[in-house]
């Protein structure tokens, strides 16, 4: 966990690795901060119990999970709770809130008085802390949260021959921990880097964390609780994975062993400021040193995060060690710098990124090519899953091409990894000789207008990871790799272990990547990509590839709001022009590039161009738009709860508009089509060749 001794460990263990003499990177060091972190109190551990009417105790929620392997019984696990909530105490009759989003309480306030009331939730549907900041208007005193067996187990309950340790379901007292903070960064620095002398706000001054009391708890409990409510029965899309009826309480049922009683949360969390540490090291680059190429991950876990974060550390410390020793031997230097990257404090709420970014904003604005980012490297054995801005998807394709998807004998597997620009057709895991590329394509497939069946590239659009602050406090281009599991046959919104005691070396080893051969095809694929980033003369970075995500994204807009748009009369003309001048400023600048021998031309045409491609998405950033979300800058890829596959701003300023009908929203609708416009339209001017 971030700022123990163990995360002091990690920090000297990743420091004698990239300062290894045969092995190691140029130089490497740590970055200090001093950030606010939340913890459960061990001398008083948080409680969650059923009160009877004379105060008598008729159930108490489990405070540890069950262990099932030495590793749960560890003095070191956390107790699950809920990172930046408030201490306090609340009671009140339980009612059920499904995924306490707002439409969720304001659907169940209108047949339930929720004044007083502690509200049970599942994941999902809702970040972490919105659970109990949607709650508080309605004066909800508490909030409880569960990950219930459908969202996560496919239904399985039991730990009798079902769940861990017997497959990679959450066994019923599993509990996922997590940040209830609502923005990222540290929380008393915002838009400061949080050193020792740094300014910070007062603490009652935080936004965007719990304002009540909320604490997850295990599913075997949740299905006590839920299974005894009173009440009407919930919604048919509330209901869940327990073999009873979801009702909506308040309260308990005349018939069960709760009659009358009460749901008491006695929390106790406390707020400190400890210091955190970034490591960092670099591999100089031999022609551009001054443009950073930066691979990141975070090192803190929850508990012992072998899948997160250890699977993405394991594979950046592979590369790095590759990587370090080409640069040691003399065989190989990058044309740029690579700044491996390995975060402090993120489950805090992504915090060592984002205080890095805050203290070397216009040195890494000015400077930085791309961010690669790998987290949890292996949620299953499936397929490779990308993410990224439009413009990577052609780098990524071509690694993910030149990686082969077969099983690799034992004697090959362990030699060191190498790259496709090194060696061609290097393995990886599956029963058959195809490219990751090819299965990618099998698994998860679009059609584009330009280049057919294409495997899908996610988008980057909100803070899932330390990409966020790249993308949008910087806008610099991101991508993110992960290898993910059979959604046609799991519906598990992510691997069940996932922020829980029992995501162990045992549990990665035998349930997520037995053979590890998942951790080699996230690799080889995003070494081969960092590569071709950091070594290519020409940036590998495709502007017609953005072209055809902002027609797609227009086409959606005009298809939702056109109509609407006209009888307020506010024009998308600007908009559709906005967007076929993009198109044309990107075609230009490919034949500009088609028409070059750039090996023989003058250095500075390619640095003139590598300039256009790197700085393309410092054009779409706009400070003012989006004033009600922190360090949310970039118009493209700021995150939105409209929910629908186009503009953000414009998504969520009309999906307000149509639901208050008042005329301000409105003019706000015209404004955010006003920004995207005028920020498109100069990122296309940044792709021609003078004014």
């Amino acid at each position: 966990m971030a700022t123990t001794a163990g995360d002091e460990r990690t920090v000297q263990l990743m420091l004698k690795r990239w300062q290894d003499p045969e092995t190691g990177l140029d130089r490497a060091w740590r970055e200090e901060y001093l950030v606010y972190l939340s913890f459960p109190d061990p001398k008083k551990p948080n409680k969650v119990t059923v009160v009877g009417p004379s105060g008598d105790v008729l159930h108490a929620i489990r405070e540890k999970e069950k262990p099932y392997t030495a590793e749960q019984e560890d003095p070191e696990v956390v107790q699950p709770y809920a990172a930046y909530s408030p201490a306090g105490h609340a009671k009140g009759k339980l009612v059920y809130a499904n995924q306490g989003t707002p439409s969720d309480y304001e659907r169940l306030n209108q047949t339930v008085d929720l004044a007083g009331t502690i509200a049970i939730t599942r994941y999902g549907g809702a970040g972490r802390g919105a659970k109990a900041v949607n709650a508080a208007p309605y004066g909800v005193a508490g909030v409880l949260v569960y990950t219930d067996p459908r969202d996560i187990n496919d239904g399985v309950t039991s730990d009798a021959g079902e769940t861990y340790p017997h497959s990679w379901y959450l066994p019923p007292s599993g509990v996922e921990r997590g940040s209830f903070n609502g923005q990222f960064g540290d929380l008393l620095t915002p838009y400061l880097a949080a050193k020792e002398d740094t300014y910070r706000i007062p603490a009652e001054n935080v936004t965007g964390i719990p304002p009540i009391p909320i604490q997850p708890i295990g599913y075997e409990d949740a299905y006590v609780l839920i299974c005894a409510l009173d009440g009407d029965a919930a919604p048919q899309n509330w209901q869940g994975g327990f073999n009873c009826t979801y009702n909506l309480g308040p309260g308990f049922k005349p018939t069960s062993a709760f009659s009358a009683s009460d749901v008491q949360m006695d929390i106790f969390n406390y707020e400190e400021k400890r210091n955190s540490s970034n490591v960092m090291g670099v591999i100089r680059g031999s022609v551009e040193p001054d443009r950073y190429v930066i691979y990141g991950n975070h090192r803190d876990s929850w508990v012992h995060g072998a899948i997160d974060p250890s699977s993405g550390t394991s594979v950046m410390l592979e590369l790095s060690r590759v990587l370090g020793r080409l640069v040691k031997q003399g065989k190989w230097r990058p044309r740029r710098s690579i700044i491996f990257s390995s975060w402090g404090a993120e489950e805090f709420g992504l915090i060592g990124s984002a205080e890095y970014t805050e203290q070397y904003f216009t040195k890494l604005s000015e400077r930085t090519v791309a961010y690669i980012n790998v987290d949890i490297a292996v949620f299953g054995g499936a397929t490779l899953s990308a993410a990224g801005m439009p413009s990577v998807q052609n780098v990524i394709f071509t690694a993910a091409k030149q990686v082969n998807r077969h099983k690799a004998p034992h004697a090959a597997a362990a030699e060191p990894l190498t790259f496709g620009l090194f060696a061609p057709q290097v393995a990886a895991p599956g029963r058959v000789s195809t490219s990751v590329y090819e299965n990618w394509l099998r698994f998860s497939n679009r059609t584009s207008p330009a280049l057919g069946l294409i495997p899908r590239l996610g988008h980057i659009t909100g803070a899932g990871s330390d990409y966020a602050a790249f993308v949008h406090y910087l806008g610099i281009t991101a991508m993110d790799f992960s290898h993910a599991y059979d959604r046609t046959k799991s519906s598990a919104r992510t691997y069940p272990a996932y922020h829980t005691a029992y995501d162990t070396f045992d549990y990665a080893s035998r349930f997520i990547d037995p053979g590890f051969l998942s951790h080699q095809a996230v690799a080889r694929t995003a070494g081969n990509v960092l590569i071709r980033v950091a070594d290519s003369l020409l940036l590998p970075l495709n502007c017609s590839d953005y072209a055809e995500t902002l027609e797609q994204y227009l086409t959606t807009a005009e298809s939702l709001y056109q109509e609407q748009l006209s009888a307020q009369k506010i024009p998308m003309e600007p908009l559709k022009r906005a967007v076929a001048n993009f198109r044309s400023a990107a075609s230009h600048l490919d034949r500009v590039i088609g028409a070059s021998d750039l090996k023989n031309e003058t250095p500075l045409k390619v640095r003139r161009i590598n300039d256009q491609l790197m700085l393309l998405d410092r054009a779409f950033l706009n400070p003012l738009a989006f004033p009600e979300k922190y360090a949310y800058r970039h118009v493209i890829w700021a995150s939105s709860s409209a929910g629908q596959p186009t503009f953000p701003g414009l998504a969520d300023a009309y999906a307000q508009a149509e639901s208050s009908g008042q005329s301000r929203d409105w003019e706000r609708v015209h404004y955010q089509l006003s920004v995207l416009t005028q920020s498109i339209d100069g990122a296309a001017q940044t792709l021609v060749d003078v004014i």
